[in-house]
């Protein structure tokens, strides 16, 4: 990622309709954000933070099987139609190497974000949702849509997420796009985008306090690391047992 749900499932989710796509090839500038809870006990020092990276279809035959990696993120979704043509073989071999595992979507604010999020849902739930598997919201664009706009998408697909699947999802972003459209999105666990600074070594946009993985470079793949180690991680992702509207 650079800075940049439809008939209804249930695995516990509940679902519901989605239509038009987007395209595939549009791969603008891409970030996270979303607020670390305060009780988060396994913040790693600078020198052991997990590695791990993000994959899309331009990433095709990426080698999950890399010792130096702890997790990896991969496209799932844009839109309320697109679903990533890599996604599903991604999603199978990060788990069969053992690996922290997250999917995104790449939201479009110019689409219902419910749609969006219902997409999203059902394609993650029928791929195989376990529990510490990450959801994640990928926000870079404005599709012509008014900063208020755009931030009142956000909070909807999140909530809407987090509605359904009881956990909160992280919101990722480039540095200066969380900023600037992230007005009361600081629960949301942040992912951030920002390659002017050393991994590991940024500062979170307000309002986040805190951040939970820097992605500090995009060469032949886009590079992260997590201040969380691999189980902080996890404890973020999904919870079957977490209290969910279904």
């Amino acid at each position: 990622m650079v800075p940049v749900i439809a008939g209804g499932v249930a695995v516990p989710l509940a679902v519901t309709a989605g239509t038009a796509s987007a395209p595939e090839a549009e791969r603008p500038a891409r970030a996270a954000a979303a607020p670390m809870p305060q009780t988060q006990k396994t913040v790693t020092a600078p020198a052991s933070r997990p590695y791990g990276v993000d994959v899309s279809h331009h990433d095709k035959g990426f080698d999950w099987s890399q010792k130096k990696l702890s997790f990896g993120i991969v496209k799932a979704t844009e839109g309320v139609e697109h679903k990533d043509s890599t996604f599903v073989r991604n999603w199978a071999e990060i788990q069969e190497n053992g690996l922290v595992r997250g999917a995104y979507h790449y939201g479009r604010p110019g689409n219902d974000p419910v749609r969006e999020a219902d997409h999203y849902l059902k394609t993650v739930t029928s791929a195989g949702l376990r529990t510490g598997d990450l959801l994640v919201l990928d926000l870079e664009t404005t599709d012509g849509r008014s900063k208020s706009e755009v931030n009142d998408w956000a909070k909807r697909w999140l909530e809407r997420v987090q509605q359904k699947t009881g956990v909160k999802p992280l919101f990722y972003s480039s540095w200066s796009f969380a900023k600037e459209y992230g007005k009361g999105l600081g629960e949301y666990p942040l992912w951030v985008a920002h390659y002017g600074k050393a991994r590991g070594r940024v500062t979170a946009p307000s309002p986040w306090k805190q951040w939970a993985i820097h992605q500090y470079a995009s060469t032949d793949h886009d590079h992260n690391v997590s201040r969380l180690s691999a189980d902080g991680l996890r404890q973020l992702g999904y919870d079957p047992s977490a209290p969910s509207s279904g």
